[in-house]
């Protein structure tokens, strides 16, 4: 086997919040060594990261600019904190206790804070064999730190592997859900040459390119992580729950949300920055102009990774999301040399890709030129053959006596005539130079 690899829109003003005078910043990170005191402050910090999964939304940067200055626990003891309750270092007379953010949204903080219950929930992770990653752990992903305050609270996982190490060589290959036979054969092919390379395929266990995805590494033996938009206890879409399950079995399954949770539509598209950030590129295989694929396509370019995207018909409107992204920043890639090419080490290159080399290429310009005078049909005399060349009889008949030599033409009595030999098939499609 491969390596073990709604909230209501708040337009309000929300500038960065800096430390209060006097207070000193709170890690956002948990505490990963140091003794009793420090195994403590990592549990408090697991425990508030986990009720915060069910307390704000998935890539809520409001959330996060908090949990960046008080740390987990203590933006969580600010919102079970009766509101009445205001220390003097906190806020200035007149403000709430998270300045700059709408009252509605805090107030939707506080509710889901006040009925959560995080320790319910990590027992049924572990009871799905499964645990809850924070930052600061040392199998945290240190590339979803890219994402700044929009960074997941906290991954719930399913499987066995280590997703720092399998992060660290992945690729994201995401698309259409209502994809075409052509496009789930690409990407199952894409997907199994990657895992065969001891590459990790990422992608969001959706029907079409997602599960093809998928498919394609599982057959491969390979390493593939499906990254979802709900719990993962939550089996979604339905008739993916043999998948699913198979992927936590050889692989990973990763959600921001907590056991039980279910999708949102908006929630697939937050679920896609981690898809991107996870990730050394992304791989678009189909997708019309308003696919959420592309999202995962504009996240990646916003944080530096690797955009790449396979052509598809020009009459398909399945691909026209593809070459938009083509006709812009994002590369064309064909098979997964060429993704290797790309997110790979240095001096991982593709082969060269050029027609099949015919042995009259290898001859000399002068014999060349010969050779193409000699007509189709019938045999011809030198004369005539030197005449349609430009050439005279004397070269002319060396250069015939030269093709004859090396199997272009045959002497047909007084003239000359091709040999009937047929031409090799193509090797483009398996790597010839």
């Amino acid at each position: 086997m491969t390596p073990s690899a709604p909230g209501t829109p708040d337009t309000s003003a929300t500038p960065d919040v800096p430390s209060a005078p006097g207070t000193p910043a709170v890690p956002d990170t948990a505490v990963t060594s140091g003794g009793p005191a420090a195994s403590a402050a990592l549990a408090d910090e697991r425990l508030a990261r986990a009720a915060l999964t069910r307390t704000v939304e998935p890539g809520d940067e409001h959330a996060g600019r908090w949990i960046r200055r008080y740390g987990a626990t203590g933006f969580l003891e600010r919102l079970l904190r009766p509101e009445e309750t205001r220390p003097d270092d906190d806020t200035r007379p007149g403000e709430g206790p998270f300045p700059g953010t709408g009252r509605k949204r805090v107030a939707s903080w506080r509710l889901r804070a006040a009925a959560a219950e995080p320790a319910r929930d990590l027992d049924a992770v572990h009871a799905l064999g499964g645990r809850f990653l924070v930052p600061g752990d040392t199998a945290w992903p240190r590339q979803l730190d890219d994402l700044g305050d929009a960074r997941p609270v906290g991954l719930w996982l399913r499987g066995p592997a280590d997703l720092r190490t399998w992060a660290l060589r992945s690729v994201a290959l995401v698309g259409a859900r209502a994809c075409t036979p052509y496009g789930a054969h690409v990407a199952t092919d894409l997907a199994t040459s990657l895992a065969r390379k001891g590459w990790v395929v990422v992608s969001g266990a959706a029907y079409g390119i997602d599960a093809a995805a998928h498919r394609g590494a599982l057959a491969a033996d390979g390493a593939t992580i499906a990254v979802l938009a709900c719990g993962v206890d939550v089996s979604y879409p339905r008739g993916h729950d043999r998948l699913i399950r198979r992927v936590a079995e050889q692989g990973l399954v990763a959600g921001e949300l907590p056991p039980g949770s279910h999708p949102t539509p908006s929630r697939f598209i937050l679920r896609n920055r981690v898809i991107a950030a996870l990730t050394r590129g992304t791989v678009v295989v189909e997708a019309q102009h308003r696919s959420g694929s592309l999202s995962t396509a504009r996240a990646a370019t916003r944080l530096g990774r690797h955009t790449m995207g396979v052509p598809g018909p020009v009459t398909s409107a399945l691909s026209a999301g593809v070459h938009e992204l083509l006709r812009g920043d994002a590369t064309l890639v064909t098979d997964a040399e060429e993704i290797v090419e790309l997110v790979g080490d240095m001096g991982q290159l593709a082969p060269t890709r050029r027609g099949p080399v015919l042995p009259r290429d290898l001859l000399a310009p002068a014999t060349a030129h010969v050779l193409e005078a000699v007509p189709a049909h019938g045999p011809t005399p030198t004369t005539v053959i030197a005449r349609r060349a430009g050439t005279h009889p004397d070269e002319t008949l060396a250069k015939l006596y030269e093709l004859h030599s090396l199997g272009f033409v045959e002497r047909y009595g007084a003239g000359w005539q091709l040999m009937n030999t047929a031409t090799p098939a193509s090797n483009a499609r398996r790597g010839g130079t």
